[in-house]
């Protein structure tokens, strides 16, 4: 059943089981290229395996196939159930689901083929750009018409969040692919020198602030009083969380630059501004993990709560770890090591992958007339919370160690001034970094495949037998329950 009566569950599904997909993919690409990393030969010789070019393919995949549709998915089942109205339109909504696959399959053909901007996050030519930029204005109509057409006056906070994500990535998404067309796969950026990597860089960063991270503190706001079964610890204090963070958070991406061409002033503002942000972050976790207050017991049974709690862990862990290595003296060890790789991950693996994958638990089971988090097997969702969380940590732990490593085998000198150690010595020093990498992106990888067969189980259940409930409670109670 993917059809209700009164929302469009329909496009909730398509992309719910796409995340699925998109992330074993996502991942499986990841897992080759940190296989290639200890094992250089696994590239075959053959140009389109290199390193170089799977890498933006695992970037985009995971980032814009698998987060997209989570997001997506997330947005669109939230703001109808929130809102008590169906989507202002079923052919928008299936439009902006088949664009966004072309998206991404347009993706996977150009980046091994080696046609890129080489813009970090934004590797995509300009006529997948101008596609990208088409779907997401869809998106917005879809999504902000249905706010508009809601049957209650209050917006639920989940939707603010949702909301000025979708308009922050449109505006960051156009502003830093404005390019001039040489060819039809070719074009160069309008920007140039150093304006160019401030404005990637105010891109780049405002992409995890929105894309990664308000998308996502959507989903929390909303999936984590609903499988806690209690209401938001604070209200008022969401809502304080996310005008902080919207205004912060544009001003951090000079922090990427440091040490470089841009003025030292702008990396400054960067710093400061980053160190700042630790206190909104910090509040929308406190916030998550507070809403838990009188369930607690509930981790014990439920592993589904498991997995948007240790998301909220391991997000207030990585917005600790930003700010610190934004400082000056800090970011002059970590810059370019393999603890940036560290830091990326915490949030990627720990924070939006395990809350999607949480979220994605609750919303499939609905998608087929279940009760939410009635999957197939809750031990398989258990084995998959402890692949997940003891895979995070094998890759972010021993990315800390390679990067601390590099750090201090790159500035140490012999007393007459020459390096003490060439750079091919600190990489032969990582090796095992990188298998223990390897190795913990690998048990990842297999929770996902789990995953997916029990999703697959679930669907085939609900088709062989009764439905058992076509909602999660009643959809008039969904804000207001919620709400503190």
């Amino acid at each position: 059943m993917t059809d209700h009566p009164q929302y469009n569950y329909k496009v909730v599904h398509q992309f719910a089981i796409m995340t699925v997909v998109w992330g074993i993919v996502g991942m499986l690409v990841g897992v080759f290229i940190a296989a290639q990393l200890a094992w250089p030969a696994l590239n075959f010789d053959i140009s389109w395996l290199s390193f170089g070019r799977l890498r933006p393919l695992h970037t985009n995949a995971v980032i814009f196939a698998f987060g997209g549709s989570a997001l997506m998915a997330c947005s669109l089942f939230v703001v109808q159930r929130t809102c008590h109205a169906r989507l202002i339109s079923d052919g928008l909504a299936a439009f902006v689901f088949w664009g966004w696959q072309l998206v991404i399959v347009s993706a996977a053909i150009t980046l091994p083929m080696g046609l890129t901007t080489s813009k970090e996050y934004a590797e995509l030519e300009w006529p997948i750009d101008l596609l990208i930029a088409v779907v997401w204005v869809c998106y917005a109509i879809v999504f902000f018409g249905t706010i508009m057409k809601r049957r209650d006056k209050h917006i639920y906070v989940a939707n603010w969040f949702f909301g000025g994500f979708i308009l922050a990535v449109a505006i960051l998404h156009i502003i830093n692919s404005l390019a001039l067309p040489a060819t039809l796969t070719k074009s160069y950026s309008v920007y140039s020198g150093t304006v160019d990597a401030m404005v990637q860089w105010w891109y780049g960063h405002n992409a995890v602030g929105f894309f990664l991270t308000a998308g996502f503190l959507g989903i929390m706001y909303y999936f984590v009083p609903k499988q806690a079964e209690r209401p938001v610890y604070s209200y008022r204090l969401s809502v304080v969380h996310f005008w902080a963070l919207i205004a912060i958070y544009v001003w951090a991406g000079p922090h990427h630059l440091h040490y470089t061409s841009l003025p030292d002033w702008t990396q400054s503002v960067g710093m400061v501004m980053s160190l700042v942000l630790l206190a909104p972050s910090w509040g929308g976790m406190i916030n998550g993990m507070m809403t838990l207050s009188g369930a607690w017991d509930k981790l014990r049974t439920d592993p589904i709560l498991k997995f948007l709690v240790v998301s909220l862990s391991f997000y207030g862990m990585s917005t600790f770890e930003g700010p610190m290595m934004s400082i000056k003296s800090v970011n002059a060890l970590s810059h370019y090591t393999d603890w940036t790789i560290g830091h990326v991950h915490s949030g990627a693996l720990g924070w939006v992958a395990m809350i999607s994958i949480g979220a994605t638990y609750h919303l499939i089971p609905l998608m087929y007339g279940r009760k939410a988090g009635d999957m197939y097997s809750v031990k398989l969702i258990d084995l998959h919370f402890w692949l997940s969380t003891i895979g995070t940590v094998l890759y972010i732990v021993s990315m800390w160690v390679n990067g601390l490593m590099q750090g201090l085998m790159w500035r140490a000198v012999n007393s007459d001034g020459t390096l003490t150690y060439s750079f091919i010595e600190t990489v032969e020093a990582s090796y095992a970094g990188y298998v223990v990498r390897f190795v913990g992106g690998a048990i990842f990888l297999f929770g996902m495949l789990v995953m997916a067969w029990n999703v697959w189980k679930t669907r085939q259940l609900a088709l062989s037998g009764p439905a058992l409930e076509a909602d999660a409670g009643s959809p008039e109670a969904d804000a207001r329950e919620v709400m503190a």
